[in-house]
């Protein structure tokens, strides 16, 4: 598990948040009293993670002093530059951490806020290529990445757009990858970007597609603490989540 790599997608802004991301990036946005980045490392490290790549673009120099402030003596913390973060999306930011993809990564939205047993349960799952981690709940709305699954809990496909009848989970975020999933991965994407039109593209674009050859099991994280931060109101629920 120690040799395991994290990658964080922190280049954007955050303009769903406005005014609070105004002169900020998202990442660095308080729950109780802590910044999301900060969450997201302490909890990578708690979980044996000592490795650690954050692609960072908006405001990247506030990045680079959080982590000069509270984790100089981590040698393996790096920040990774994304110039193209006002241009494209996540696929992008993928592409330019592809050197931390020689082996087995973690790979985590910037925006979710996780508790280190979390991780370690996604850590410890069945042996897959890809794991996609989902939670599940009563109902999902438009903003959510809906997930199908098999009847042995491989996805079939994860978008926003999956037909109501089909979803059966919403991805949270954080996406494991092992034995030769790293290939496969860093493969597509370079295959992806080859066409200018999926500079705009989610990485998880590519997740739905390596689905459909049936390479991503499902690790349910039900039961345990984590909050998605797109919008105001879930900072408040994330700070009631992560106060207790």
């Amino acid at each position: 598990m120690n040799a395991v790599k994290a990658i964080i997608l922190s280049a954007g802004q955050g303009r769903r948040l406005l005014p609070l991301t105004e002169n900020s990036p998202k990442c660095l946005l308080s729950v109780a009293d802590k910044p999301v980045l900060a969450w997201q490392i302490d909890a990578l490290r708690a979980a044996g993670v000592r490795e650690i790549s954050i692609v960072a673009g908006f405001q990247v120099g506030q990045i680079e002093a959080l982590l000069r402030t509270n984790y100089a003596d981590c040698d393996k913390i790096r920040v990774v530059f994304n110039p193209f973060y006002e241009v494209a999306d996540n696929l992008a930011s993928c592409w330019l951490a592809r050197d931390v993809m020689d082996n087995d990564f973690l790979l985590l939205n910037g925006d979710t806020v996780i508790e280190p047993a979390l991780l370690s349960q996604v850590l410890n799952s069945p042996s897959a290529p890809i794991t996609l981690s989902v939670d599940f709940k009563e109902s999902y709305d438009a903003d959510d990445m809906k997930v199908q699954l098999d009847a042995d809990g491989w996805v079939k496909q994860v978008s926003k757009i999956v037909p109501p009848s089909d979803i059966d989970a919403e991805s949270i975020g954080l996406v494991y990858f092992r034995e030769e999933g790293p290939v496969y991965f860093n493969q597509a994407v370079e295959e992806a970007l080859r066409h200018p039109a999926e500079l705009k593209s989610w990485y998880l674009s590519i997740i739905d597609k390596l689905a459909r050859q049936r390479l991503v099991n499902s690790c349910s994280v039900r039961g345990f603490r984590w909050c998605e931060i797109d919008f105001i109101e879930d900072l408040a629920r994330a700070g009631m989540l992560f106060s207790k």
